[in-house]
């Protein structure tokens, strides 16, 4: 339960404009923190446009424009999660199979964002092998969800979880291009 009301709090703070439905703003202040941190991470674009979405990334330093995209892949994992658990209960078929891989690939998502909830607090103690660790677990939990789909021949991996898997992948290269910066 507290871990619950930790991620609501967090998204809360890092993604008021979802919480509130306030209209998505675009931050026009200094970008030069921004644009720098980006340029050492794999994505610079989706780096770019996650954080000049967010009101208080012109206001913080490198660390907090991590935290700020940590919530986004905190998000995007418990998206996922939910988007499976609601996919298993709608499934029309009653294959146990397909809804046995549901269950499992929607606890990995959920993983995910534990790993990334963990990341948060390593980064506030500034221990930030921990922090790229548990990013790094988080990017790698759903190569689990797809390698379940693996195991049975019969079940096709379906494109929007395919979707879903690339996004959070890249934001987590994200956040570790970030981590590594911090480290320096």
């Amino acid at each position: 339960m507290r871990s619950t009301i930790f991620t609501f709090l967090l998204l809360s703070l890092v993604f008021p404009h979802y919480m509130f439905h306030q209209p998505l703003i675009f931050v026009n202040g200094d970008m030069k923190l921004i644009q720098e941190t980006c340029k050492n991470t794999k994505y610079y674009d989706l780096c770019v446009s996650s954080l000049k979405t967010n009101a208080t990334s012109t206001k913080t330093d490198t660390k907090g424009l991590a935290l700020i995209m940590i919530g986004v892949g905190m998000a995007n994992a418990t998206a996922t999660s939910s988007y499976l658990s609601s996919q298993l209960l709608s499934t029309a078929t009653n294959d146990p199979t397909m809804k046995k891989v549901l269950r499992e690939c929607a606890d990995k998502y959920g993983y995910a964002a534990n790993a990334l909830q963990d990341s948060v607090q390593d980064l506030a103690t500034e221990s930030y092998d921990y922090a790229y660790m548990h990013v790094m677990g988080a990017s790698d939990y759903p190569n689990a969800c797809r390698n379940a789909f693996r195991r049975y021949p019969g079940l096709a991996y379906p494109s929007e979880l395919a979707r879903r898997e690339d996004g959070l992948k890249h934001i987590c290269d994200v956040v570790l291009g970030m981590i590594d910066h911090l480290g320096l």
